[in-house]
């Protein structure tokens, strides 16, 4: 009986160190399947202050909660197991749907360059037009900018989701499940902490500004004037990453697919570059990799863009004369 007993026992703790492991390896998973997703958290995060915009300071944080929320339901809820049976039950359409996602990304970078670019007052506003201040339009107004922050943050997430499975499709069912799980609270975690640490930046910095030490006040003050070049940071990154993002998924998928050209001359250039330039040689090259999937990405971005926006345009311009 105590052999039994001890065998059992045993049998208990093997279970529990597996389970363990399962859990370390899931985890090691889920943050490289969730640092494939960059360009897009940092798309996300650089989009999401825009909805609190305008709103009074003791509503930013609420509004934050309610729009982390409903991602995180966007993606436990349809997201992942619509990812999860896609990659059961059609596993084939997985590269496709990525691209698709590449391409979306691309017309997103290449959408918001050409806004930056093209489209300013001769203030260089991207928007110059007056708005009413959101605080001003009472709840219904905060009630329909956290439902379009909703549905901004679906597109986004489905493709955080489908990038972070396609690194995991070989897992089996439950683990993929799992990882999905990791990277579905992960990402709104982190996409969502940041965003709350951006949007208060300035109250942070008028409070310290307010106090007696001169050190406080330098540090508030700066972190006040820091708030807007911060903003135009990410968005610069978050154009960039998407292009660069985006471009490498359709590489890769081009390569899967049988069209190897695009790829290998990426590929071949990035060797080439490593080769040459010695102890730089793993840096320059993964530079020379990112700068030709941004090319591709800009490419295909400006083509979509062409087609979505200039040619219509030109169209009802003709149409009308």
């Amino acid at each position: 009986m105590a052999g039994g007993l001890a065998a059992l026992l045993d049998d208990i703790a093997a279970l529990a160190k597996l389970a363990a492991a399962s859990i370390d390896d899931g985890g090691a998973a889920a943050a490289k399947a969730s640092a494939k997703a960059a360009g897009v958290v940092v798309d996300d995060t650089a989009v999401t202050p825009r909805y609190v915009h305008g709103f009074t300071a003791d509503r930013e944080l609420p509004i934050i909660k309610k729009i982390a929320l409903g991602s995180l339901r966007n993606k436990l809820l349809f997201i992942v197991p619509a990812a999860l049976l896609l990659s059961q039950f059609a596993p084939w359409a997985l590269t496709p749907l990525l691209m698709v996602g590449g391409t979306y990304l691309c017309f997103e970078g290449a959408e918001k360059l050409y806004e930056h670019l093209f489209h300013k007052d001769e203030h260089g506003d991207d928007h110059p037009e007056q708005e009413v201040p959101a605080a001003a339009q009472g709840a219904e107004q905060e009630k329909t900018m956290v439902a379009g922050a909703i549905r901004t943050d679906f597109i986004l997430s489905a493709e955080i989701i489908v990038i972070a499975l396609n690194e995991v499709s070989n897992e089996p069912f439950v683990s993929r499940t799992i990882i999905l799980a990791i990277v579905a609270v992960l990402i709104t975690l982190l996409v969502y902490g940041v965003v709350a640490l951006i949007v208060k930046m300035d109250d942070v910095g008028l409070s310290l500004a307010e106090r007696p030490s001169s050190f406080a006040q330098r540090l508030g003050r700066g972190l006040v004037v820091a708030m807007p070049r911060l903003l135009t940071a990410l968005s610069v990154i978050g154009i960039v990453a998407m292009l660069w993002v985006g471009g490498h998924i359709l590489l890769v998928g081009m390569n899967e697919l049988g069209q190897t050209a695009p790829y290998e001359l990426v590929h071949h250039a990035e060797q080439s570059v490593a080769a040459a330039t010695g102890a730089f040689g793993g840096v320059l090259g993964w530079l020379t990799n990112t700068l030709g999937s941004a090319v591709l990405g800009v490419i295909v971005g400006a083509i979509v863009v062409a087609v979505m926006h200039l040619i219509p345009r030109r169209s009802a311009s003709a149409t009308a004369h």
